[in-house]
């Protein structure tokens, strides 16, 4: 049987306050209509319909290729929404799931155990409940013998007795597909917000005398819908206890959980230590026996094993085996270390290669530069790779010298084995095996350092009786 999903994205999220669209909001990284497609997808759905309304194109071109986009021109309900999913999906055999693309926190796994109680019951309908402690405001879940739903009664129209029930409606739903678009066409809108709403497929089903089965997660964070910038605070506090509880129980120690920032696409090897204040952001990969932080800052980078970065900023870079980075280094995009480099206090990378076993230790910045194996690039030395109008590259050849205080003059080339000279301002290309100096010729002048002295005293003594 086909296993379809229906997400529904089409509010616009007043409550959130804001000019992005509500399902767009970032959780851990990546916007919570992404959390959702991701769990559908990996619940074995083949066909995803999300359903837009506003921001419809800002929000179908982050969706692209993942899923189908229909339009709710009109925002008339939950039933009105999924109904416009129809035409693409109305006349399938099979499974549909129905969730909310404001429900980051609901997992595949949860998904997969709906379905195979949907299944195994022979249910029309499947709802995803929880159970709450305090269930105010929420649709009660109201079984009947042998644990079948008998009905969902919204807050408003609970009983004393039925205020009493814990267990509630999250907004997560498994139907027959053939059988919820024929409910569908039954519902009406004869309520105060004139409103086509889902639930009302439940008591039509029940009506029919179908099944309808409810599994209860014991995970609340699954009942979460956001809806507020609050819930989306708390949204992103459980998913980052979730992604980092998944890393230590992968081997990697993470020493103060509450003050590490991990985004759902990062990557950890074993044996890997993050201390506190280091975030972790896009799809950086990181391998094993490295140390990672305090106070790293890392986004879509590539580390190997071994490596140790510390209070220092990695933007689109790649790491070597056993390198070191740090403190205070920022490698901009298109940074690349091989093996065991070293680029250390207040140093600036940018587009530049550094071959196996390279150094560049102190306030240095090196752009737009291909540096060979073993070379050592002393403190203050600048590529200098912009004239005002076109980036130049400096080639650097292997086991190279270049000394501190060292401008390279870019388009440059310094030759395999060559020595620059600390201070000299490089505009020529350097050899291989040379040594190029350009600097002033030193010159002492005996004494006169007295005599400068003398003349500024007597010009502030005279200024004093001004």
């Amino acid at each position: 049987m086909k296993k379809m999903a229906i997400v529904l994205a089409a509010g616009q999220g007043k409550r959130m306050k804001s000019k992005l669209y509500k399902v767009l909001h970032p959780v851990c990284g990546k916007p919570m209509v992404g959390h959702v497609l991701d769990t559908v997808r990996d619940s074995a759905c083949e066909q995803t319909v999300v359903i837009v309304g506003h921001g419809a194109e800002t929000v179908q071109s982050y969706v692209g290729d993942r899923a189908e986009c229909v339009l709710q021109p009109e925002q008339l309900g939950t039933g009105h929404a999924v109904r416009q999913a129809e035409r693409l999906i109305g006349g399938e055999e099979g499974t549909t799931i129905v969730i909310c693309g404001d429900t980051p926190l609901v997992t595949p796994a949860t998904i997969q155990s709906m379905l195979a109680l949907h299944a195994s019951s022979g249910a029309a309908a499947t709802i995803l409940t929880a159970e709450l402690a305090n269930s105010a405001g929420y649709g009660r879940i109201i079984r009947g013998g042998g644990g079948a739903v008998e009905r969902i009664v919204e807050h408003k129209d609970c009983s004393p007795e039925e205020r009493e029930v814990r267990e509630i409606n999250t907004g997560t739903y498994c139907f027959d597909n053939r059988k919820l678009f024929d409910a569908l066409a039954q519902i009406k809108n004869d309520n105060a917000q004139g409103e086509y709403y889902l639930t009302d497929v439940i008591a039509i089903f029940k009506r029919a005398g179908e099944t309808v089965q409810a599994y209860c997660t014991n995970d609340l964070a699954e009942a979460i819908g956001v809806n507020d910038r609050v819930a989306l605070a708390e949204a992103e506090k459980l998913m980052r206890e979730r992604i980092v509880r998944r890393h230590l129980l992968n081997g990697v120690t993470v020493q103060d959980p509450s003050a590490t920032y991990i985004e759902s696409g990062v990557m950890i090897g074993a044996d890997t230590v993050i201390y506190p204040g280091t975030v972790l952001r896009g799809r950086t990969v990181i391998g094993t026996d490295c140390v990672i932080g305090p106070n790293a800052d890392i986004t879509d980078s590539v580390l190997g094993d071994g490596v140790l970065v510390k209070h220092s900023v990695l933007t689109q870079a790649e790491v070597g085996d056993e390198s070191a980075v740090g403190p205070y280094a920022n490698l901009r995009p298109g940074s690349k270390l091989g093996k065991a480099c070293k680029v250390g206090d207040f140093v600036e990378l940018k587009n530049a290669s550094l071959g196996d076993g390279s150094k560049v230790s102190h306030l240095s910045y090196v752009g737009d530069a291909v540096v060979g194996k073993d070379v050592n690039i002393g403190c203050g030395a600048i590529t200098v790779n912009y004239d005002g109008f076109n980036k130049s590259i400096t080639e650097i050849g292997d086991n190279a010298f270049i000394g501190s205080n060292t401008n390279l003059i870019a388009p440059v080339k310094i030759g395999e084995g060559a020595y620059v000279v600390a201070g000299s301002t490089i505009t020529q290309d350097v050899d291989p095996g040379d040594l190029a100096i350009a600097r002033e010729r030193q010159v002492n002048k005996r004494g006169y350092a007295d005599r400068i002295r003398s003349k500024a005293k007597l010009k502030k003594e005279h200024n004093g009786k001004v």
